[in-house]
């Protein structure tokens, strides 16, 4: 094997861009080899896949590698729209994204046009463990950042969860699956200790030197457990759908070390649909192959009651809204009515995992000086 310094790590390498076009969002629950699947599927040997993984990661290429969890079925989450005075959102931005270990997605978003909900600047993701107040941790954010108000939006349906950006550059508008998405719910699922030391160490992201074809092995060890209890345990969860998908995430938001860009425009769609046709709008607009989240969430009057988002990226303006246009026709062409629509535009971001510990949870509730029992639902 080549050293890394003579490793390719630009993304859009050819060799890279195989790997990735499967490591993104191709291998989803849980796999007992997600290297020997990678490899498969790619058609990169094992051995290539390891060194441009790990060269990915150590360059900045790659984010973080991680096998992703469902957490909207472990924790109580919502996507949260902040109001700040102009002078306070950079500042809330800096405490969400580096103080608050539960807020996941840091984002600030303008419209191309003063619109309704427009005044709401800093859009986060937010989860808490089972048993506390998503209200009550959004008031201490609030209270903490000097936010004028916020509005919380829990997900109902999800349509949509999938971040293969190699694979999205070249999809044209228009390009969506043969079927309507399926439509996920979000009940909550209860874990035994058991099951949450292995979820603990199974979602730990992986650092470069750990990246190897035996992946689970030393976690079965961190978690206390045999190997073979590791993967029953973790194929059960898969089972029970807390399990998402193993997953490399590519640097999509700041210029790479090789100066490229993965994308330039993050954009938040929006769409009000007739109250009883969430879940069949949904599942049309789940089809559109270059969205990497859709779900059903409430916007209330401050966004004109919008009840359909979802999120796409891309390296052109114009593209990203010609992809907006075709899922528009198409709703149009299948009769389902929409009275009104918008666009957020992503800026200044940061994401990080959510974390979704009771224990972590009690833990920043002392750090603030607050009784953890105060802040249950």
């Amino acid at each position: 094997m080549s050293t890394v310094a003579e490793t390719p790590i630009a993304h859009s390498d050819v060799t890279n861009a195989k790997i990735l076009a499967i490591s993104e969002d191709r291998i989803q629950g849980f796999v007992r080899d997600p290297i020997g699947e990678i490899a498969e599927r790619s058609g990169v040997d094992s051995d290539t896949v390891v060194e441009r993984i790990r060269a990915m990661l150590r360059a900045g290429t790659i984010r973080r590698v991680r096998q992703t969890l469902m957490a909207t079925n472990l924790a109580e989450g919502a996507l949260v729209a902040w109001q700040f005075p102009p002078d306070k959102v950079d500042a809330a931005f800096d405490y969400m994204f580096q103080q608050d270990p539960f807020s996941g997605h840091v984002v600030i978003r303008s419209t191309d046009a003063a619109t309704p909900g427009s005044n709401y600047r800093l859009w986060t993701t937010v989860k808490v463990p089972q048993g506390y107040s998503i209200e009550k941790h959004c008031s201490q954010l609030a209270r903490i950042t000097a936010a004028e108000r916020f509005r919380i939006m829990p997900a109902k349906r999800i349509f949509a969860l999938g971040v293969g950006h190699v694979r999205r550059k070249a999809i044209e508008p228009g390009s969506k699956s043969d079927e309507p998405a399926v439509a996920k719910d979000t009940e909550k699922v209860a874990l035994s200790e058991l099951e949450w030391h292995v979820l603990d160490a199974l979602k730990r992201e992986f650092k470069a030197e750990e990246i190897k074809r035996d992946l689970w092995s030393a976690r079965a060890e961190e978690a206390g457990v045999p190997l073979e209890t590791f993967f029953r345990v973790a194929e059960e969860l898969n089972r029970r759908g807390v399990i998402g998908r193993f997953s490399t995430f590519l640097e999509h938001v700041k210029p790479l070390a090789t100066g490229e860009r993965v994308t330039r425009f993050n954009a938040l769609f929006h769409w009000a649909v007739p109250p009883g046709r969430e879940i069949e709008t949904g599942r049309e607009i789940g089809r559109f192959h270059i969205l990497t989240h859709c779900y059903w969430r409430e916007g209330g009057p401050e966004f004109r009651n919008v009840n359909i988002m979802a999120v796409a990226h891309g390296t052109e303006k114009e593209k990203v809204l010609a992809h907006k246009r075709a899922i528009d026709e198409h709703l149009t062409s299948i009769g389902i009515p929409v009275s009104y629509t918008n666009v957020f535009w992503g800026g200044r971001s940061e994401i990080k995992p959510s974390e979704i510990s009771p224990i972590a949870y009690r833990e920043w509730c002392a750090s603030l000086g607050v009784d953890p029992e105060m802040m249950r639902d």
